[in-house]
C-alpha cells in the first residue's frame, strides 16, 4: 500500500506539479515577447513564430504540439486570439496571414486545422507567386470541432455548432446547426 502511495505521489508531482511549473515560466517567456496569456492559463511546448500575434484568454486548456503558425512579416497584433475557457487538443494548427477569432467555451480536439489565405492558380506563372485570397475566420461561443476539423478562409462558425471529424469546412455555419463531410454539409440542428 505504501509503494503505491510513493508511486501515485511521484506521478502527481511528475505530470501535474511540473508540468504545470514549466507552463508557468513558459507563460512569462511568450509575455515577454508581447503574448498575452489569461489568468489559469498553462502553456504546454507550443510552436510559434510570431508570439506577439497571440493573445489567450483566461482558464483556457491547450495541449501539447499547437502550431500557432502567423505567416507573414512582422506586424502589430494580435491576430489569433482564443476567449475564455478554451479547449485546444494537441497537433493543431493555426495557419494565419489574417486573422482568426475563437469564441469562449469552444471546444477545438486533436488535429483541427485552420487556414485563413490559399494561392492563385493562373497559369501564366508559379503558383507560389501568385497573390491568393484572404479572409478571416471566425469561431463562435460553445462551438464544438471534432478531431481533424479542416477550417478554410472566410468561415464564420456560429454559436453553438457542431463540426463532426473530419470534415473540412468551406461554408459558414449557422447557430446550433450540426454539419459533417467533405465538403462539409449540415446534417441537422442540436435539440
Amino acid at each position: 500500500m505504501f509503494n503505491y502511495f510513493i508511486q501515485q505521489s511521484y506521478f502527481v508531482f511528475r505530470f501535474r506539479f511540473l508540468a504545470m511549473m514549466h507552463g508557468n515560466i513558459r507563460k512569462v517567456k511568450y509575455k515577454c515577447f508581447g503574448m498575452k496569456v489569461g489568468n489559469g492559463t498553462y502553456l504546454p511546448k507550443l510552436y510559434i513564430t510570431w508570439p506577439h500575434q497571440i493573445s489567450i484568454g483566461n482558464n483556457c486548456i491547450l495541449e501539447h504540439d499547437i502550431y500557432f503558425k502567423f505567416d507573414g512579416i512582422w506586424q502589430l497584433g494580435p491576430s489569433i486570439q482564443l476567449g475564455d475557457r478554451v479547449f485546444i487538443g494537441s497537433g493543431c494548427e493555426f495557419n494565419i496571414r489574417l486573422s482568426i477569432s475563437i469564441g469562449d467555451n469552444a471546444l477545438i480536439a486533436s488535429g483541427c486545422r485552420f487556414i485563413d489565405h490559399d494561392h492563385g492558380t493562373e497559369l501564366s506563372r508559379f503558383m507560389h507567386s501568385q497573390p491568393g485570397i484572404e479572409k478571416s475566420i471566425i469561431i463562435g461561443t460553445d462551438v464544438w470541432l471534432g478531431c481533424n476539423v479542416v477550417v478554410l478562409k472566410g468561415v464564420a462558425i456560429d454559436a453553438g455548432a457542431v463540426v463532426a471529424a473530419g470534415a473540412v469546412v468551406t461554408k459558414s455555419i449557422g447557430k446550433n446547426e450540426i454539419w459533417a463531410g467533405v465538403p462539409a454539409r449540415k446534417i441537422g440542428m442540436r435539440q
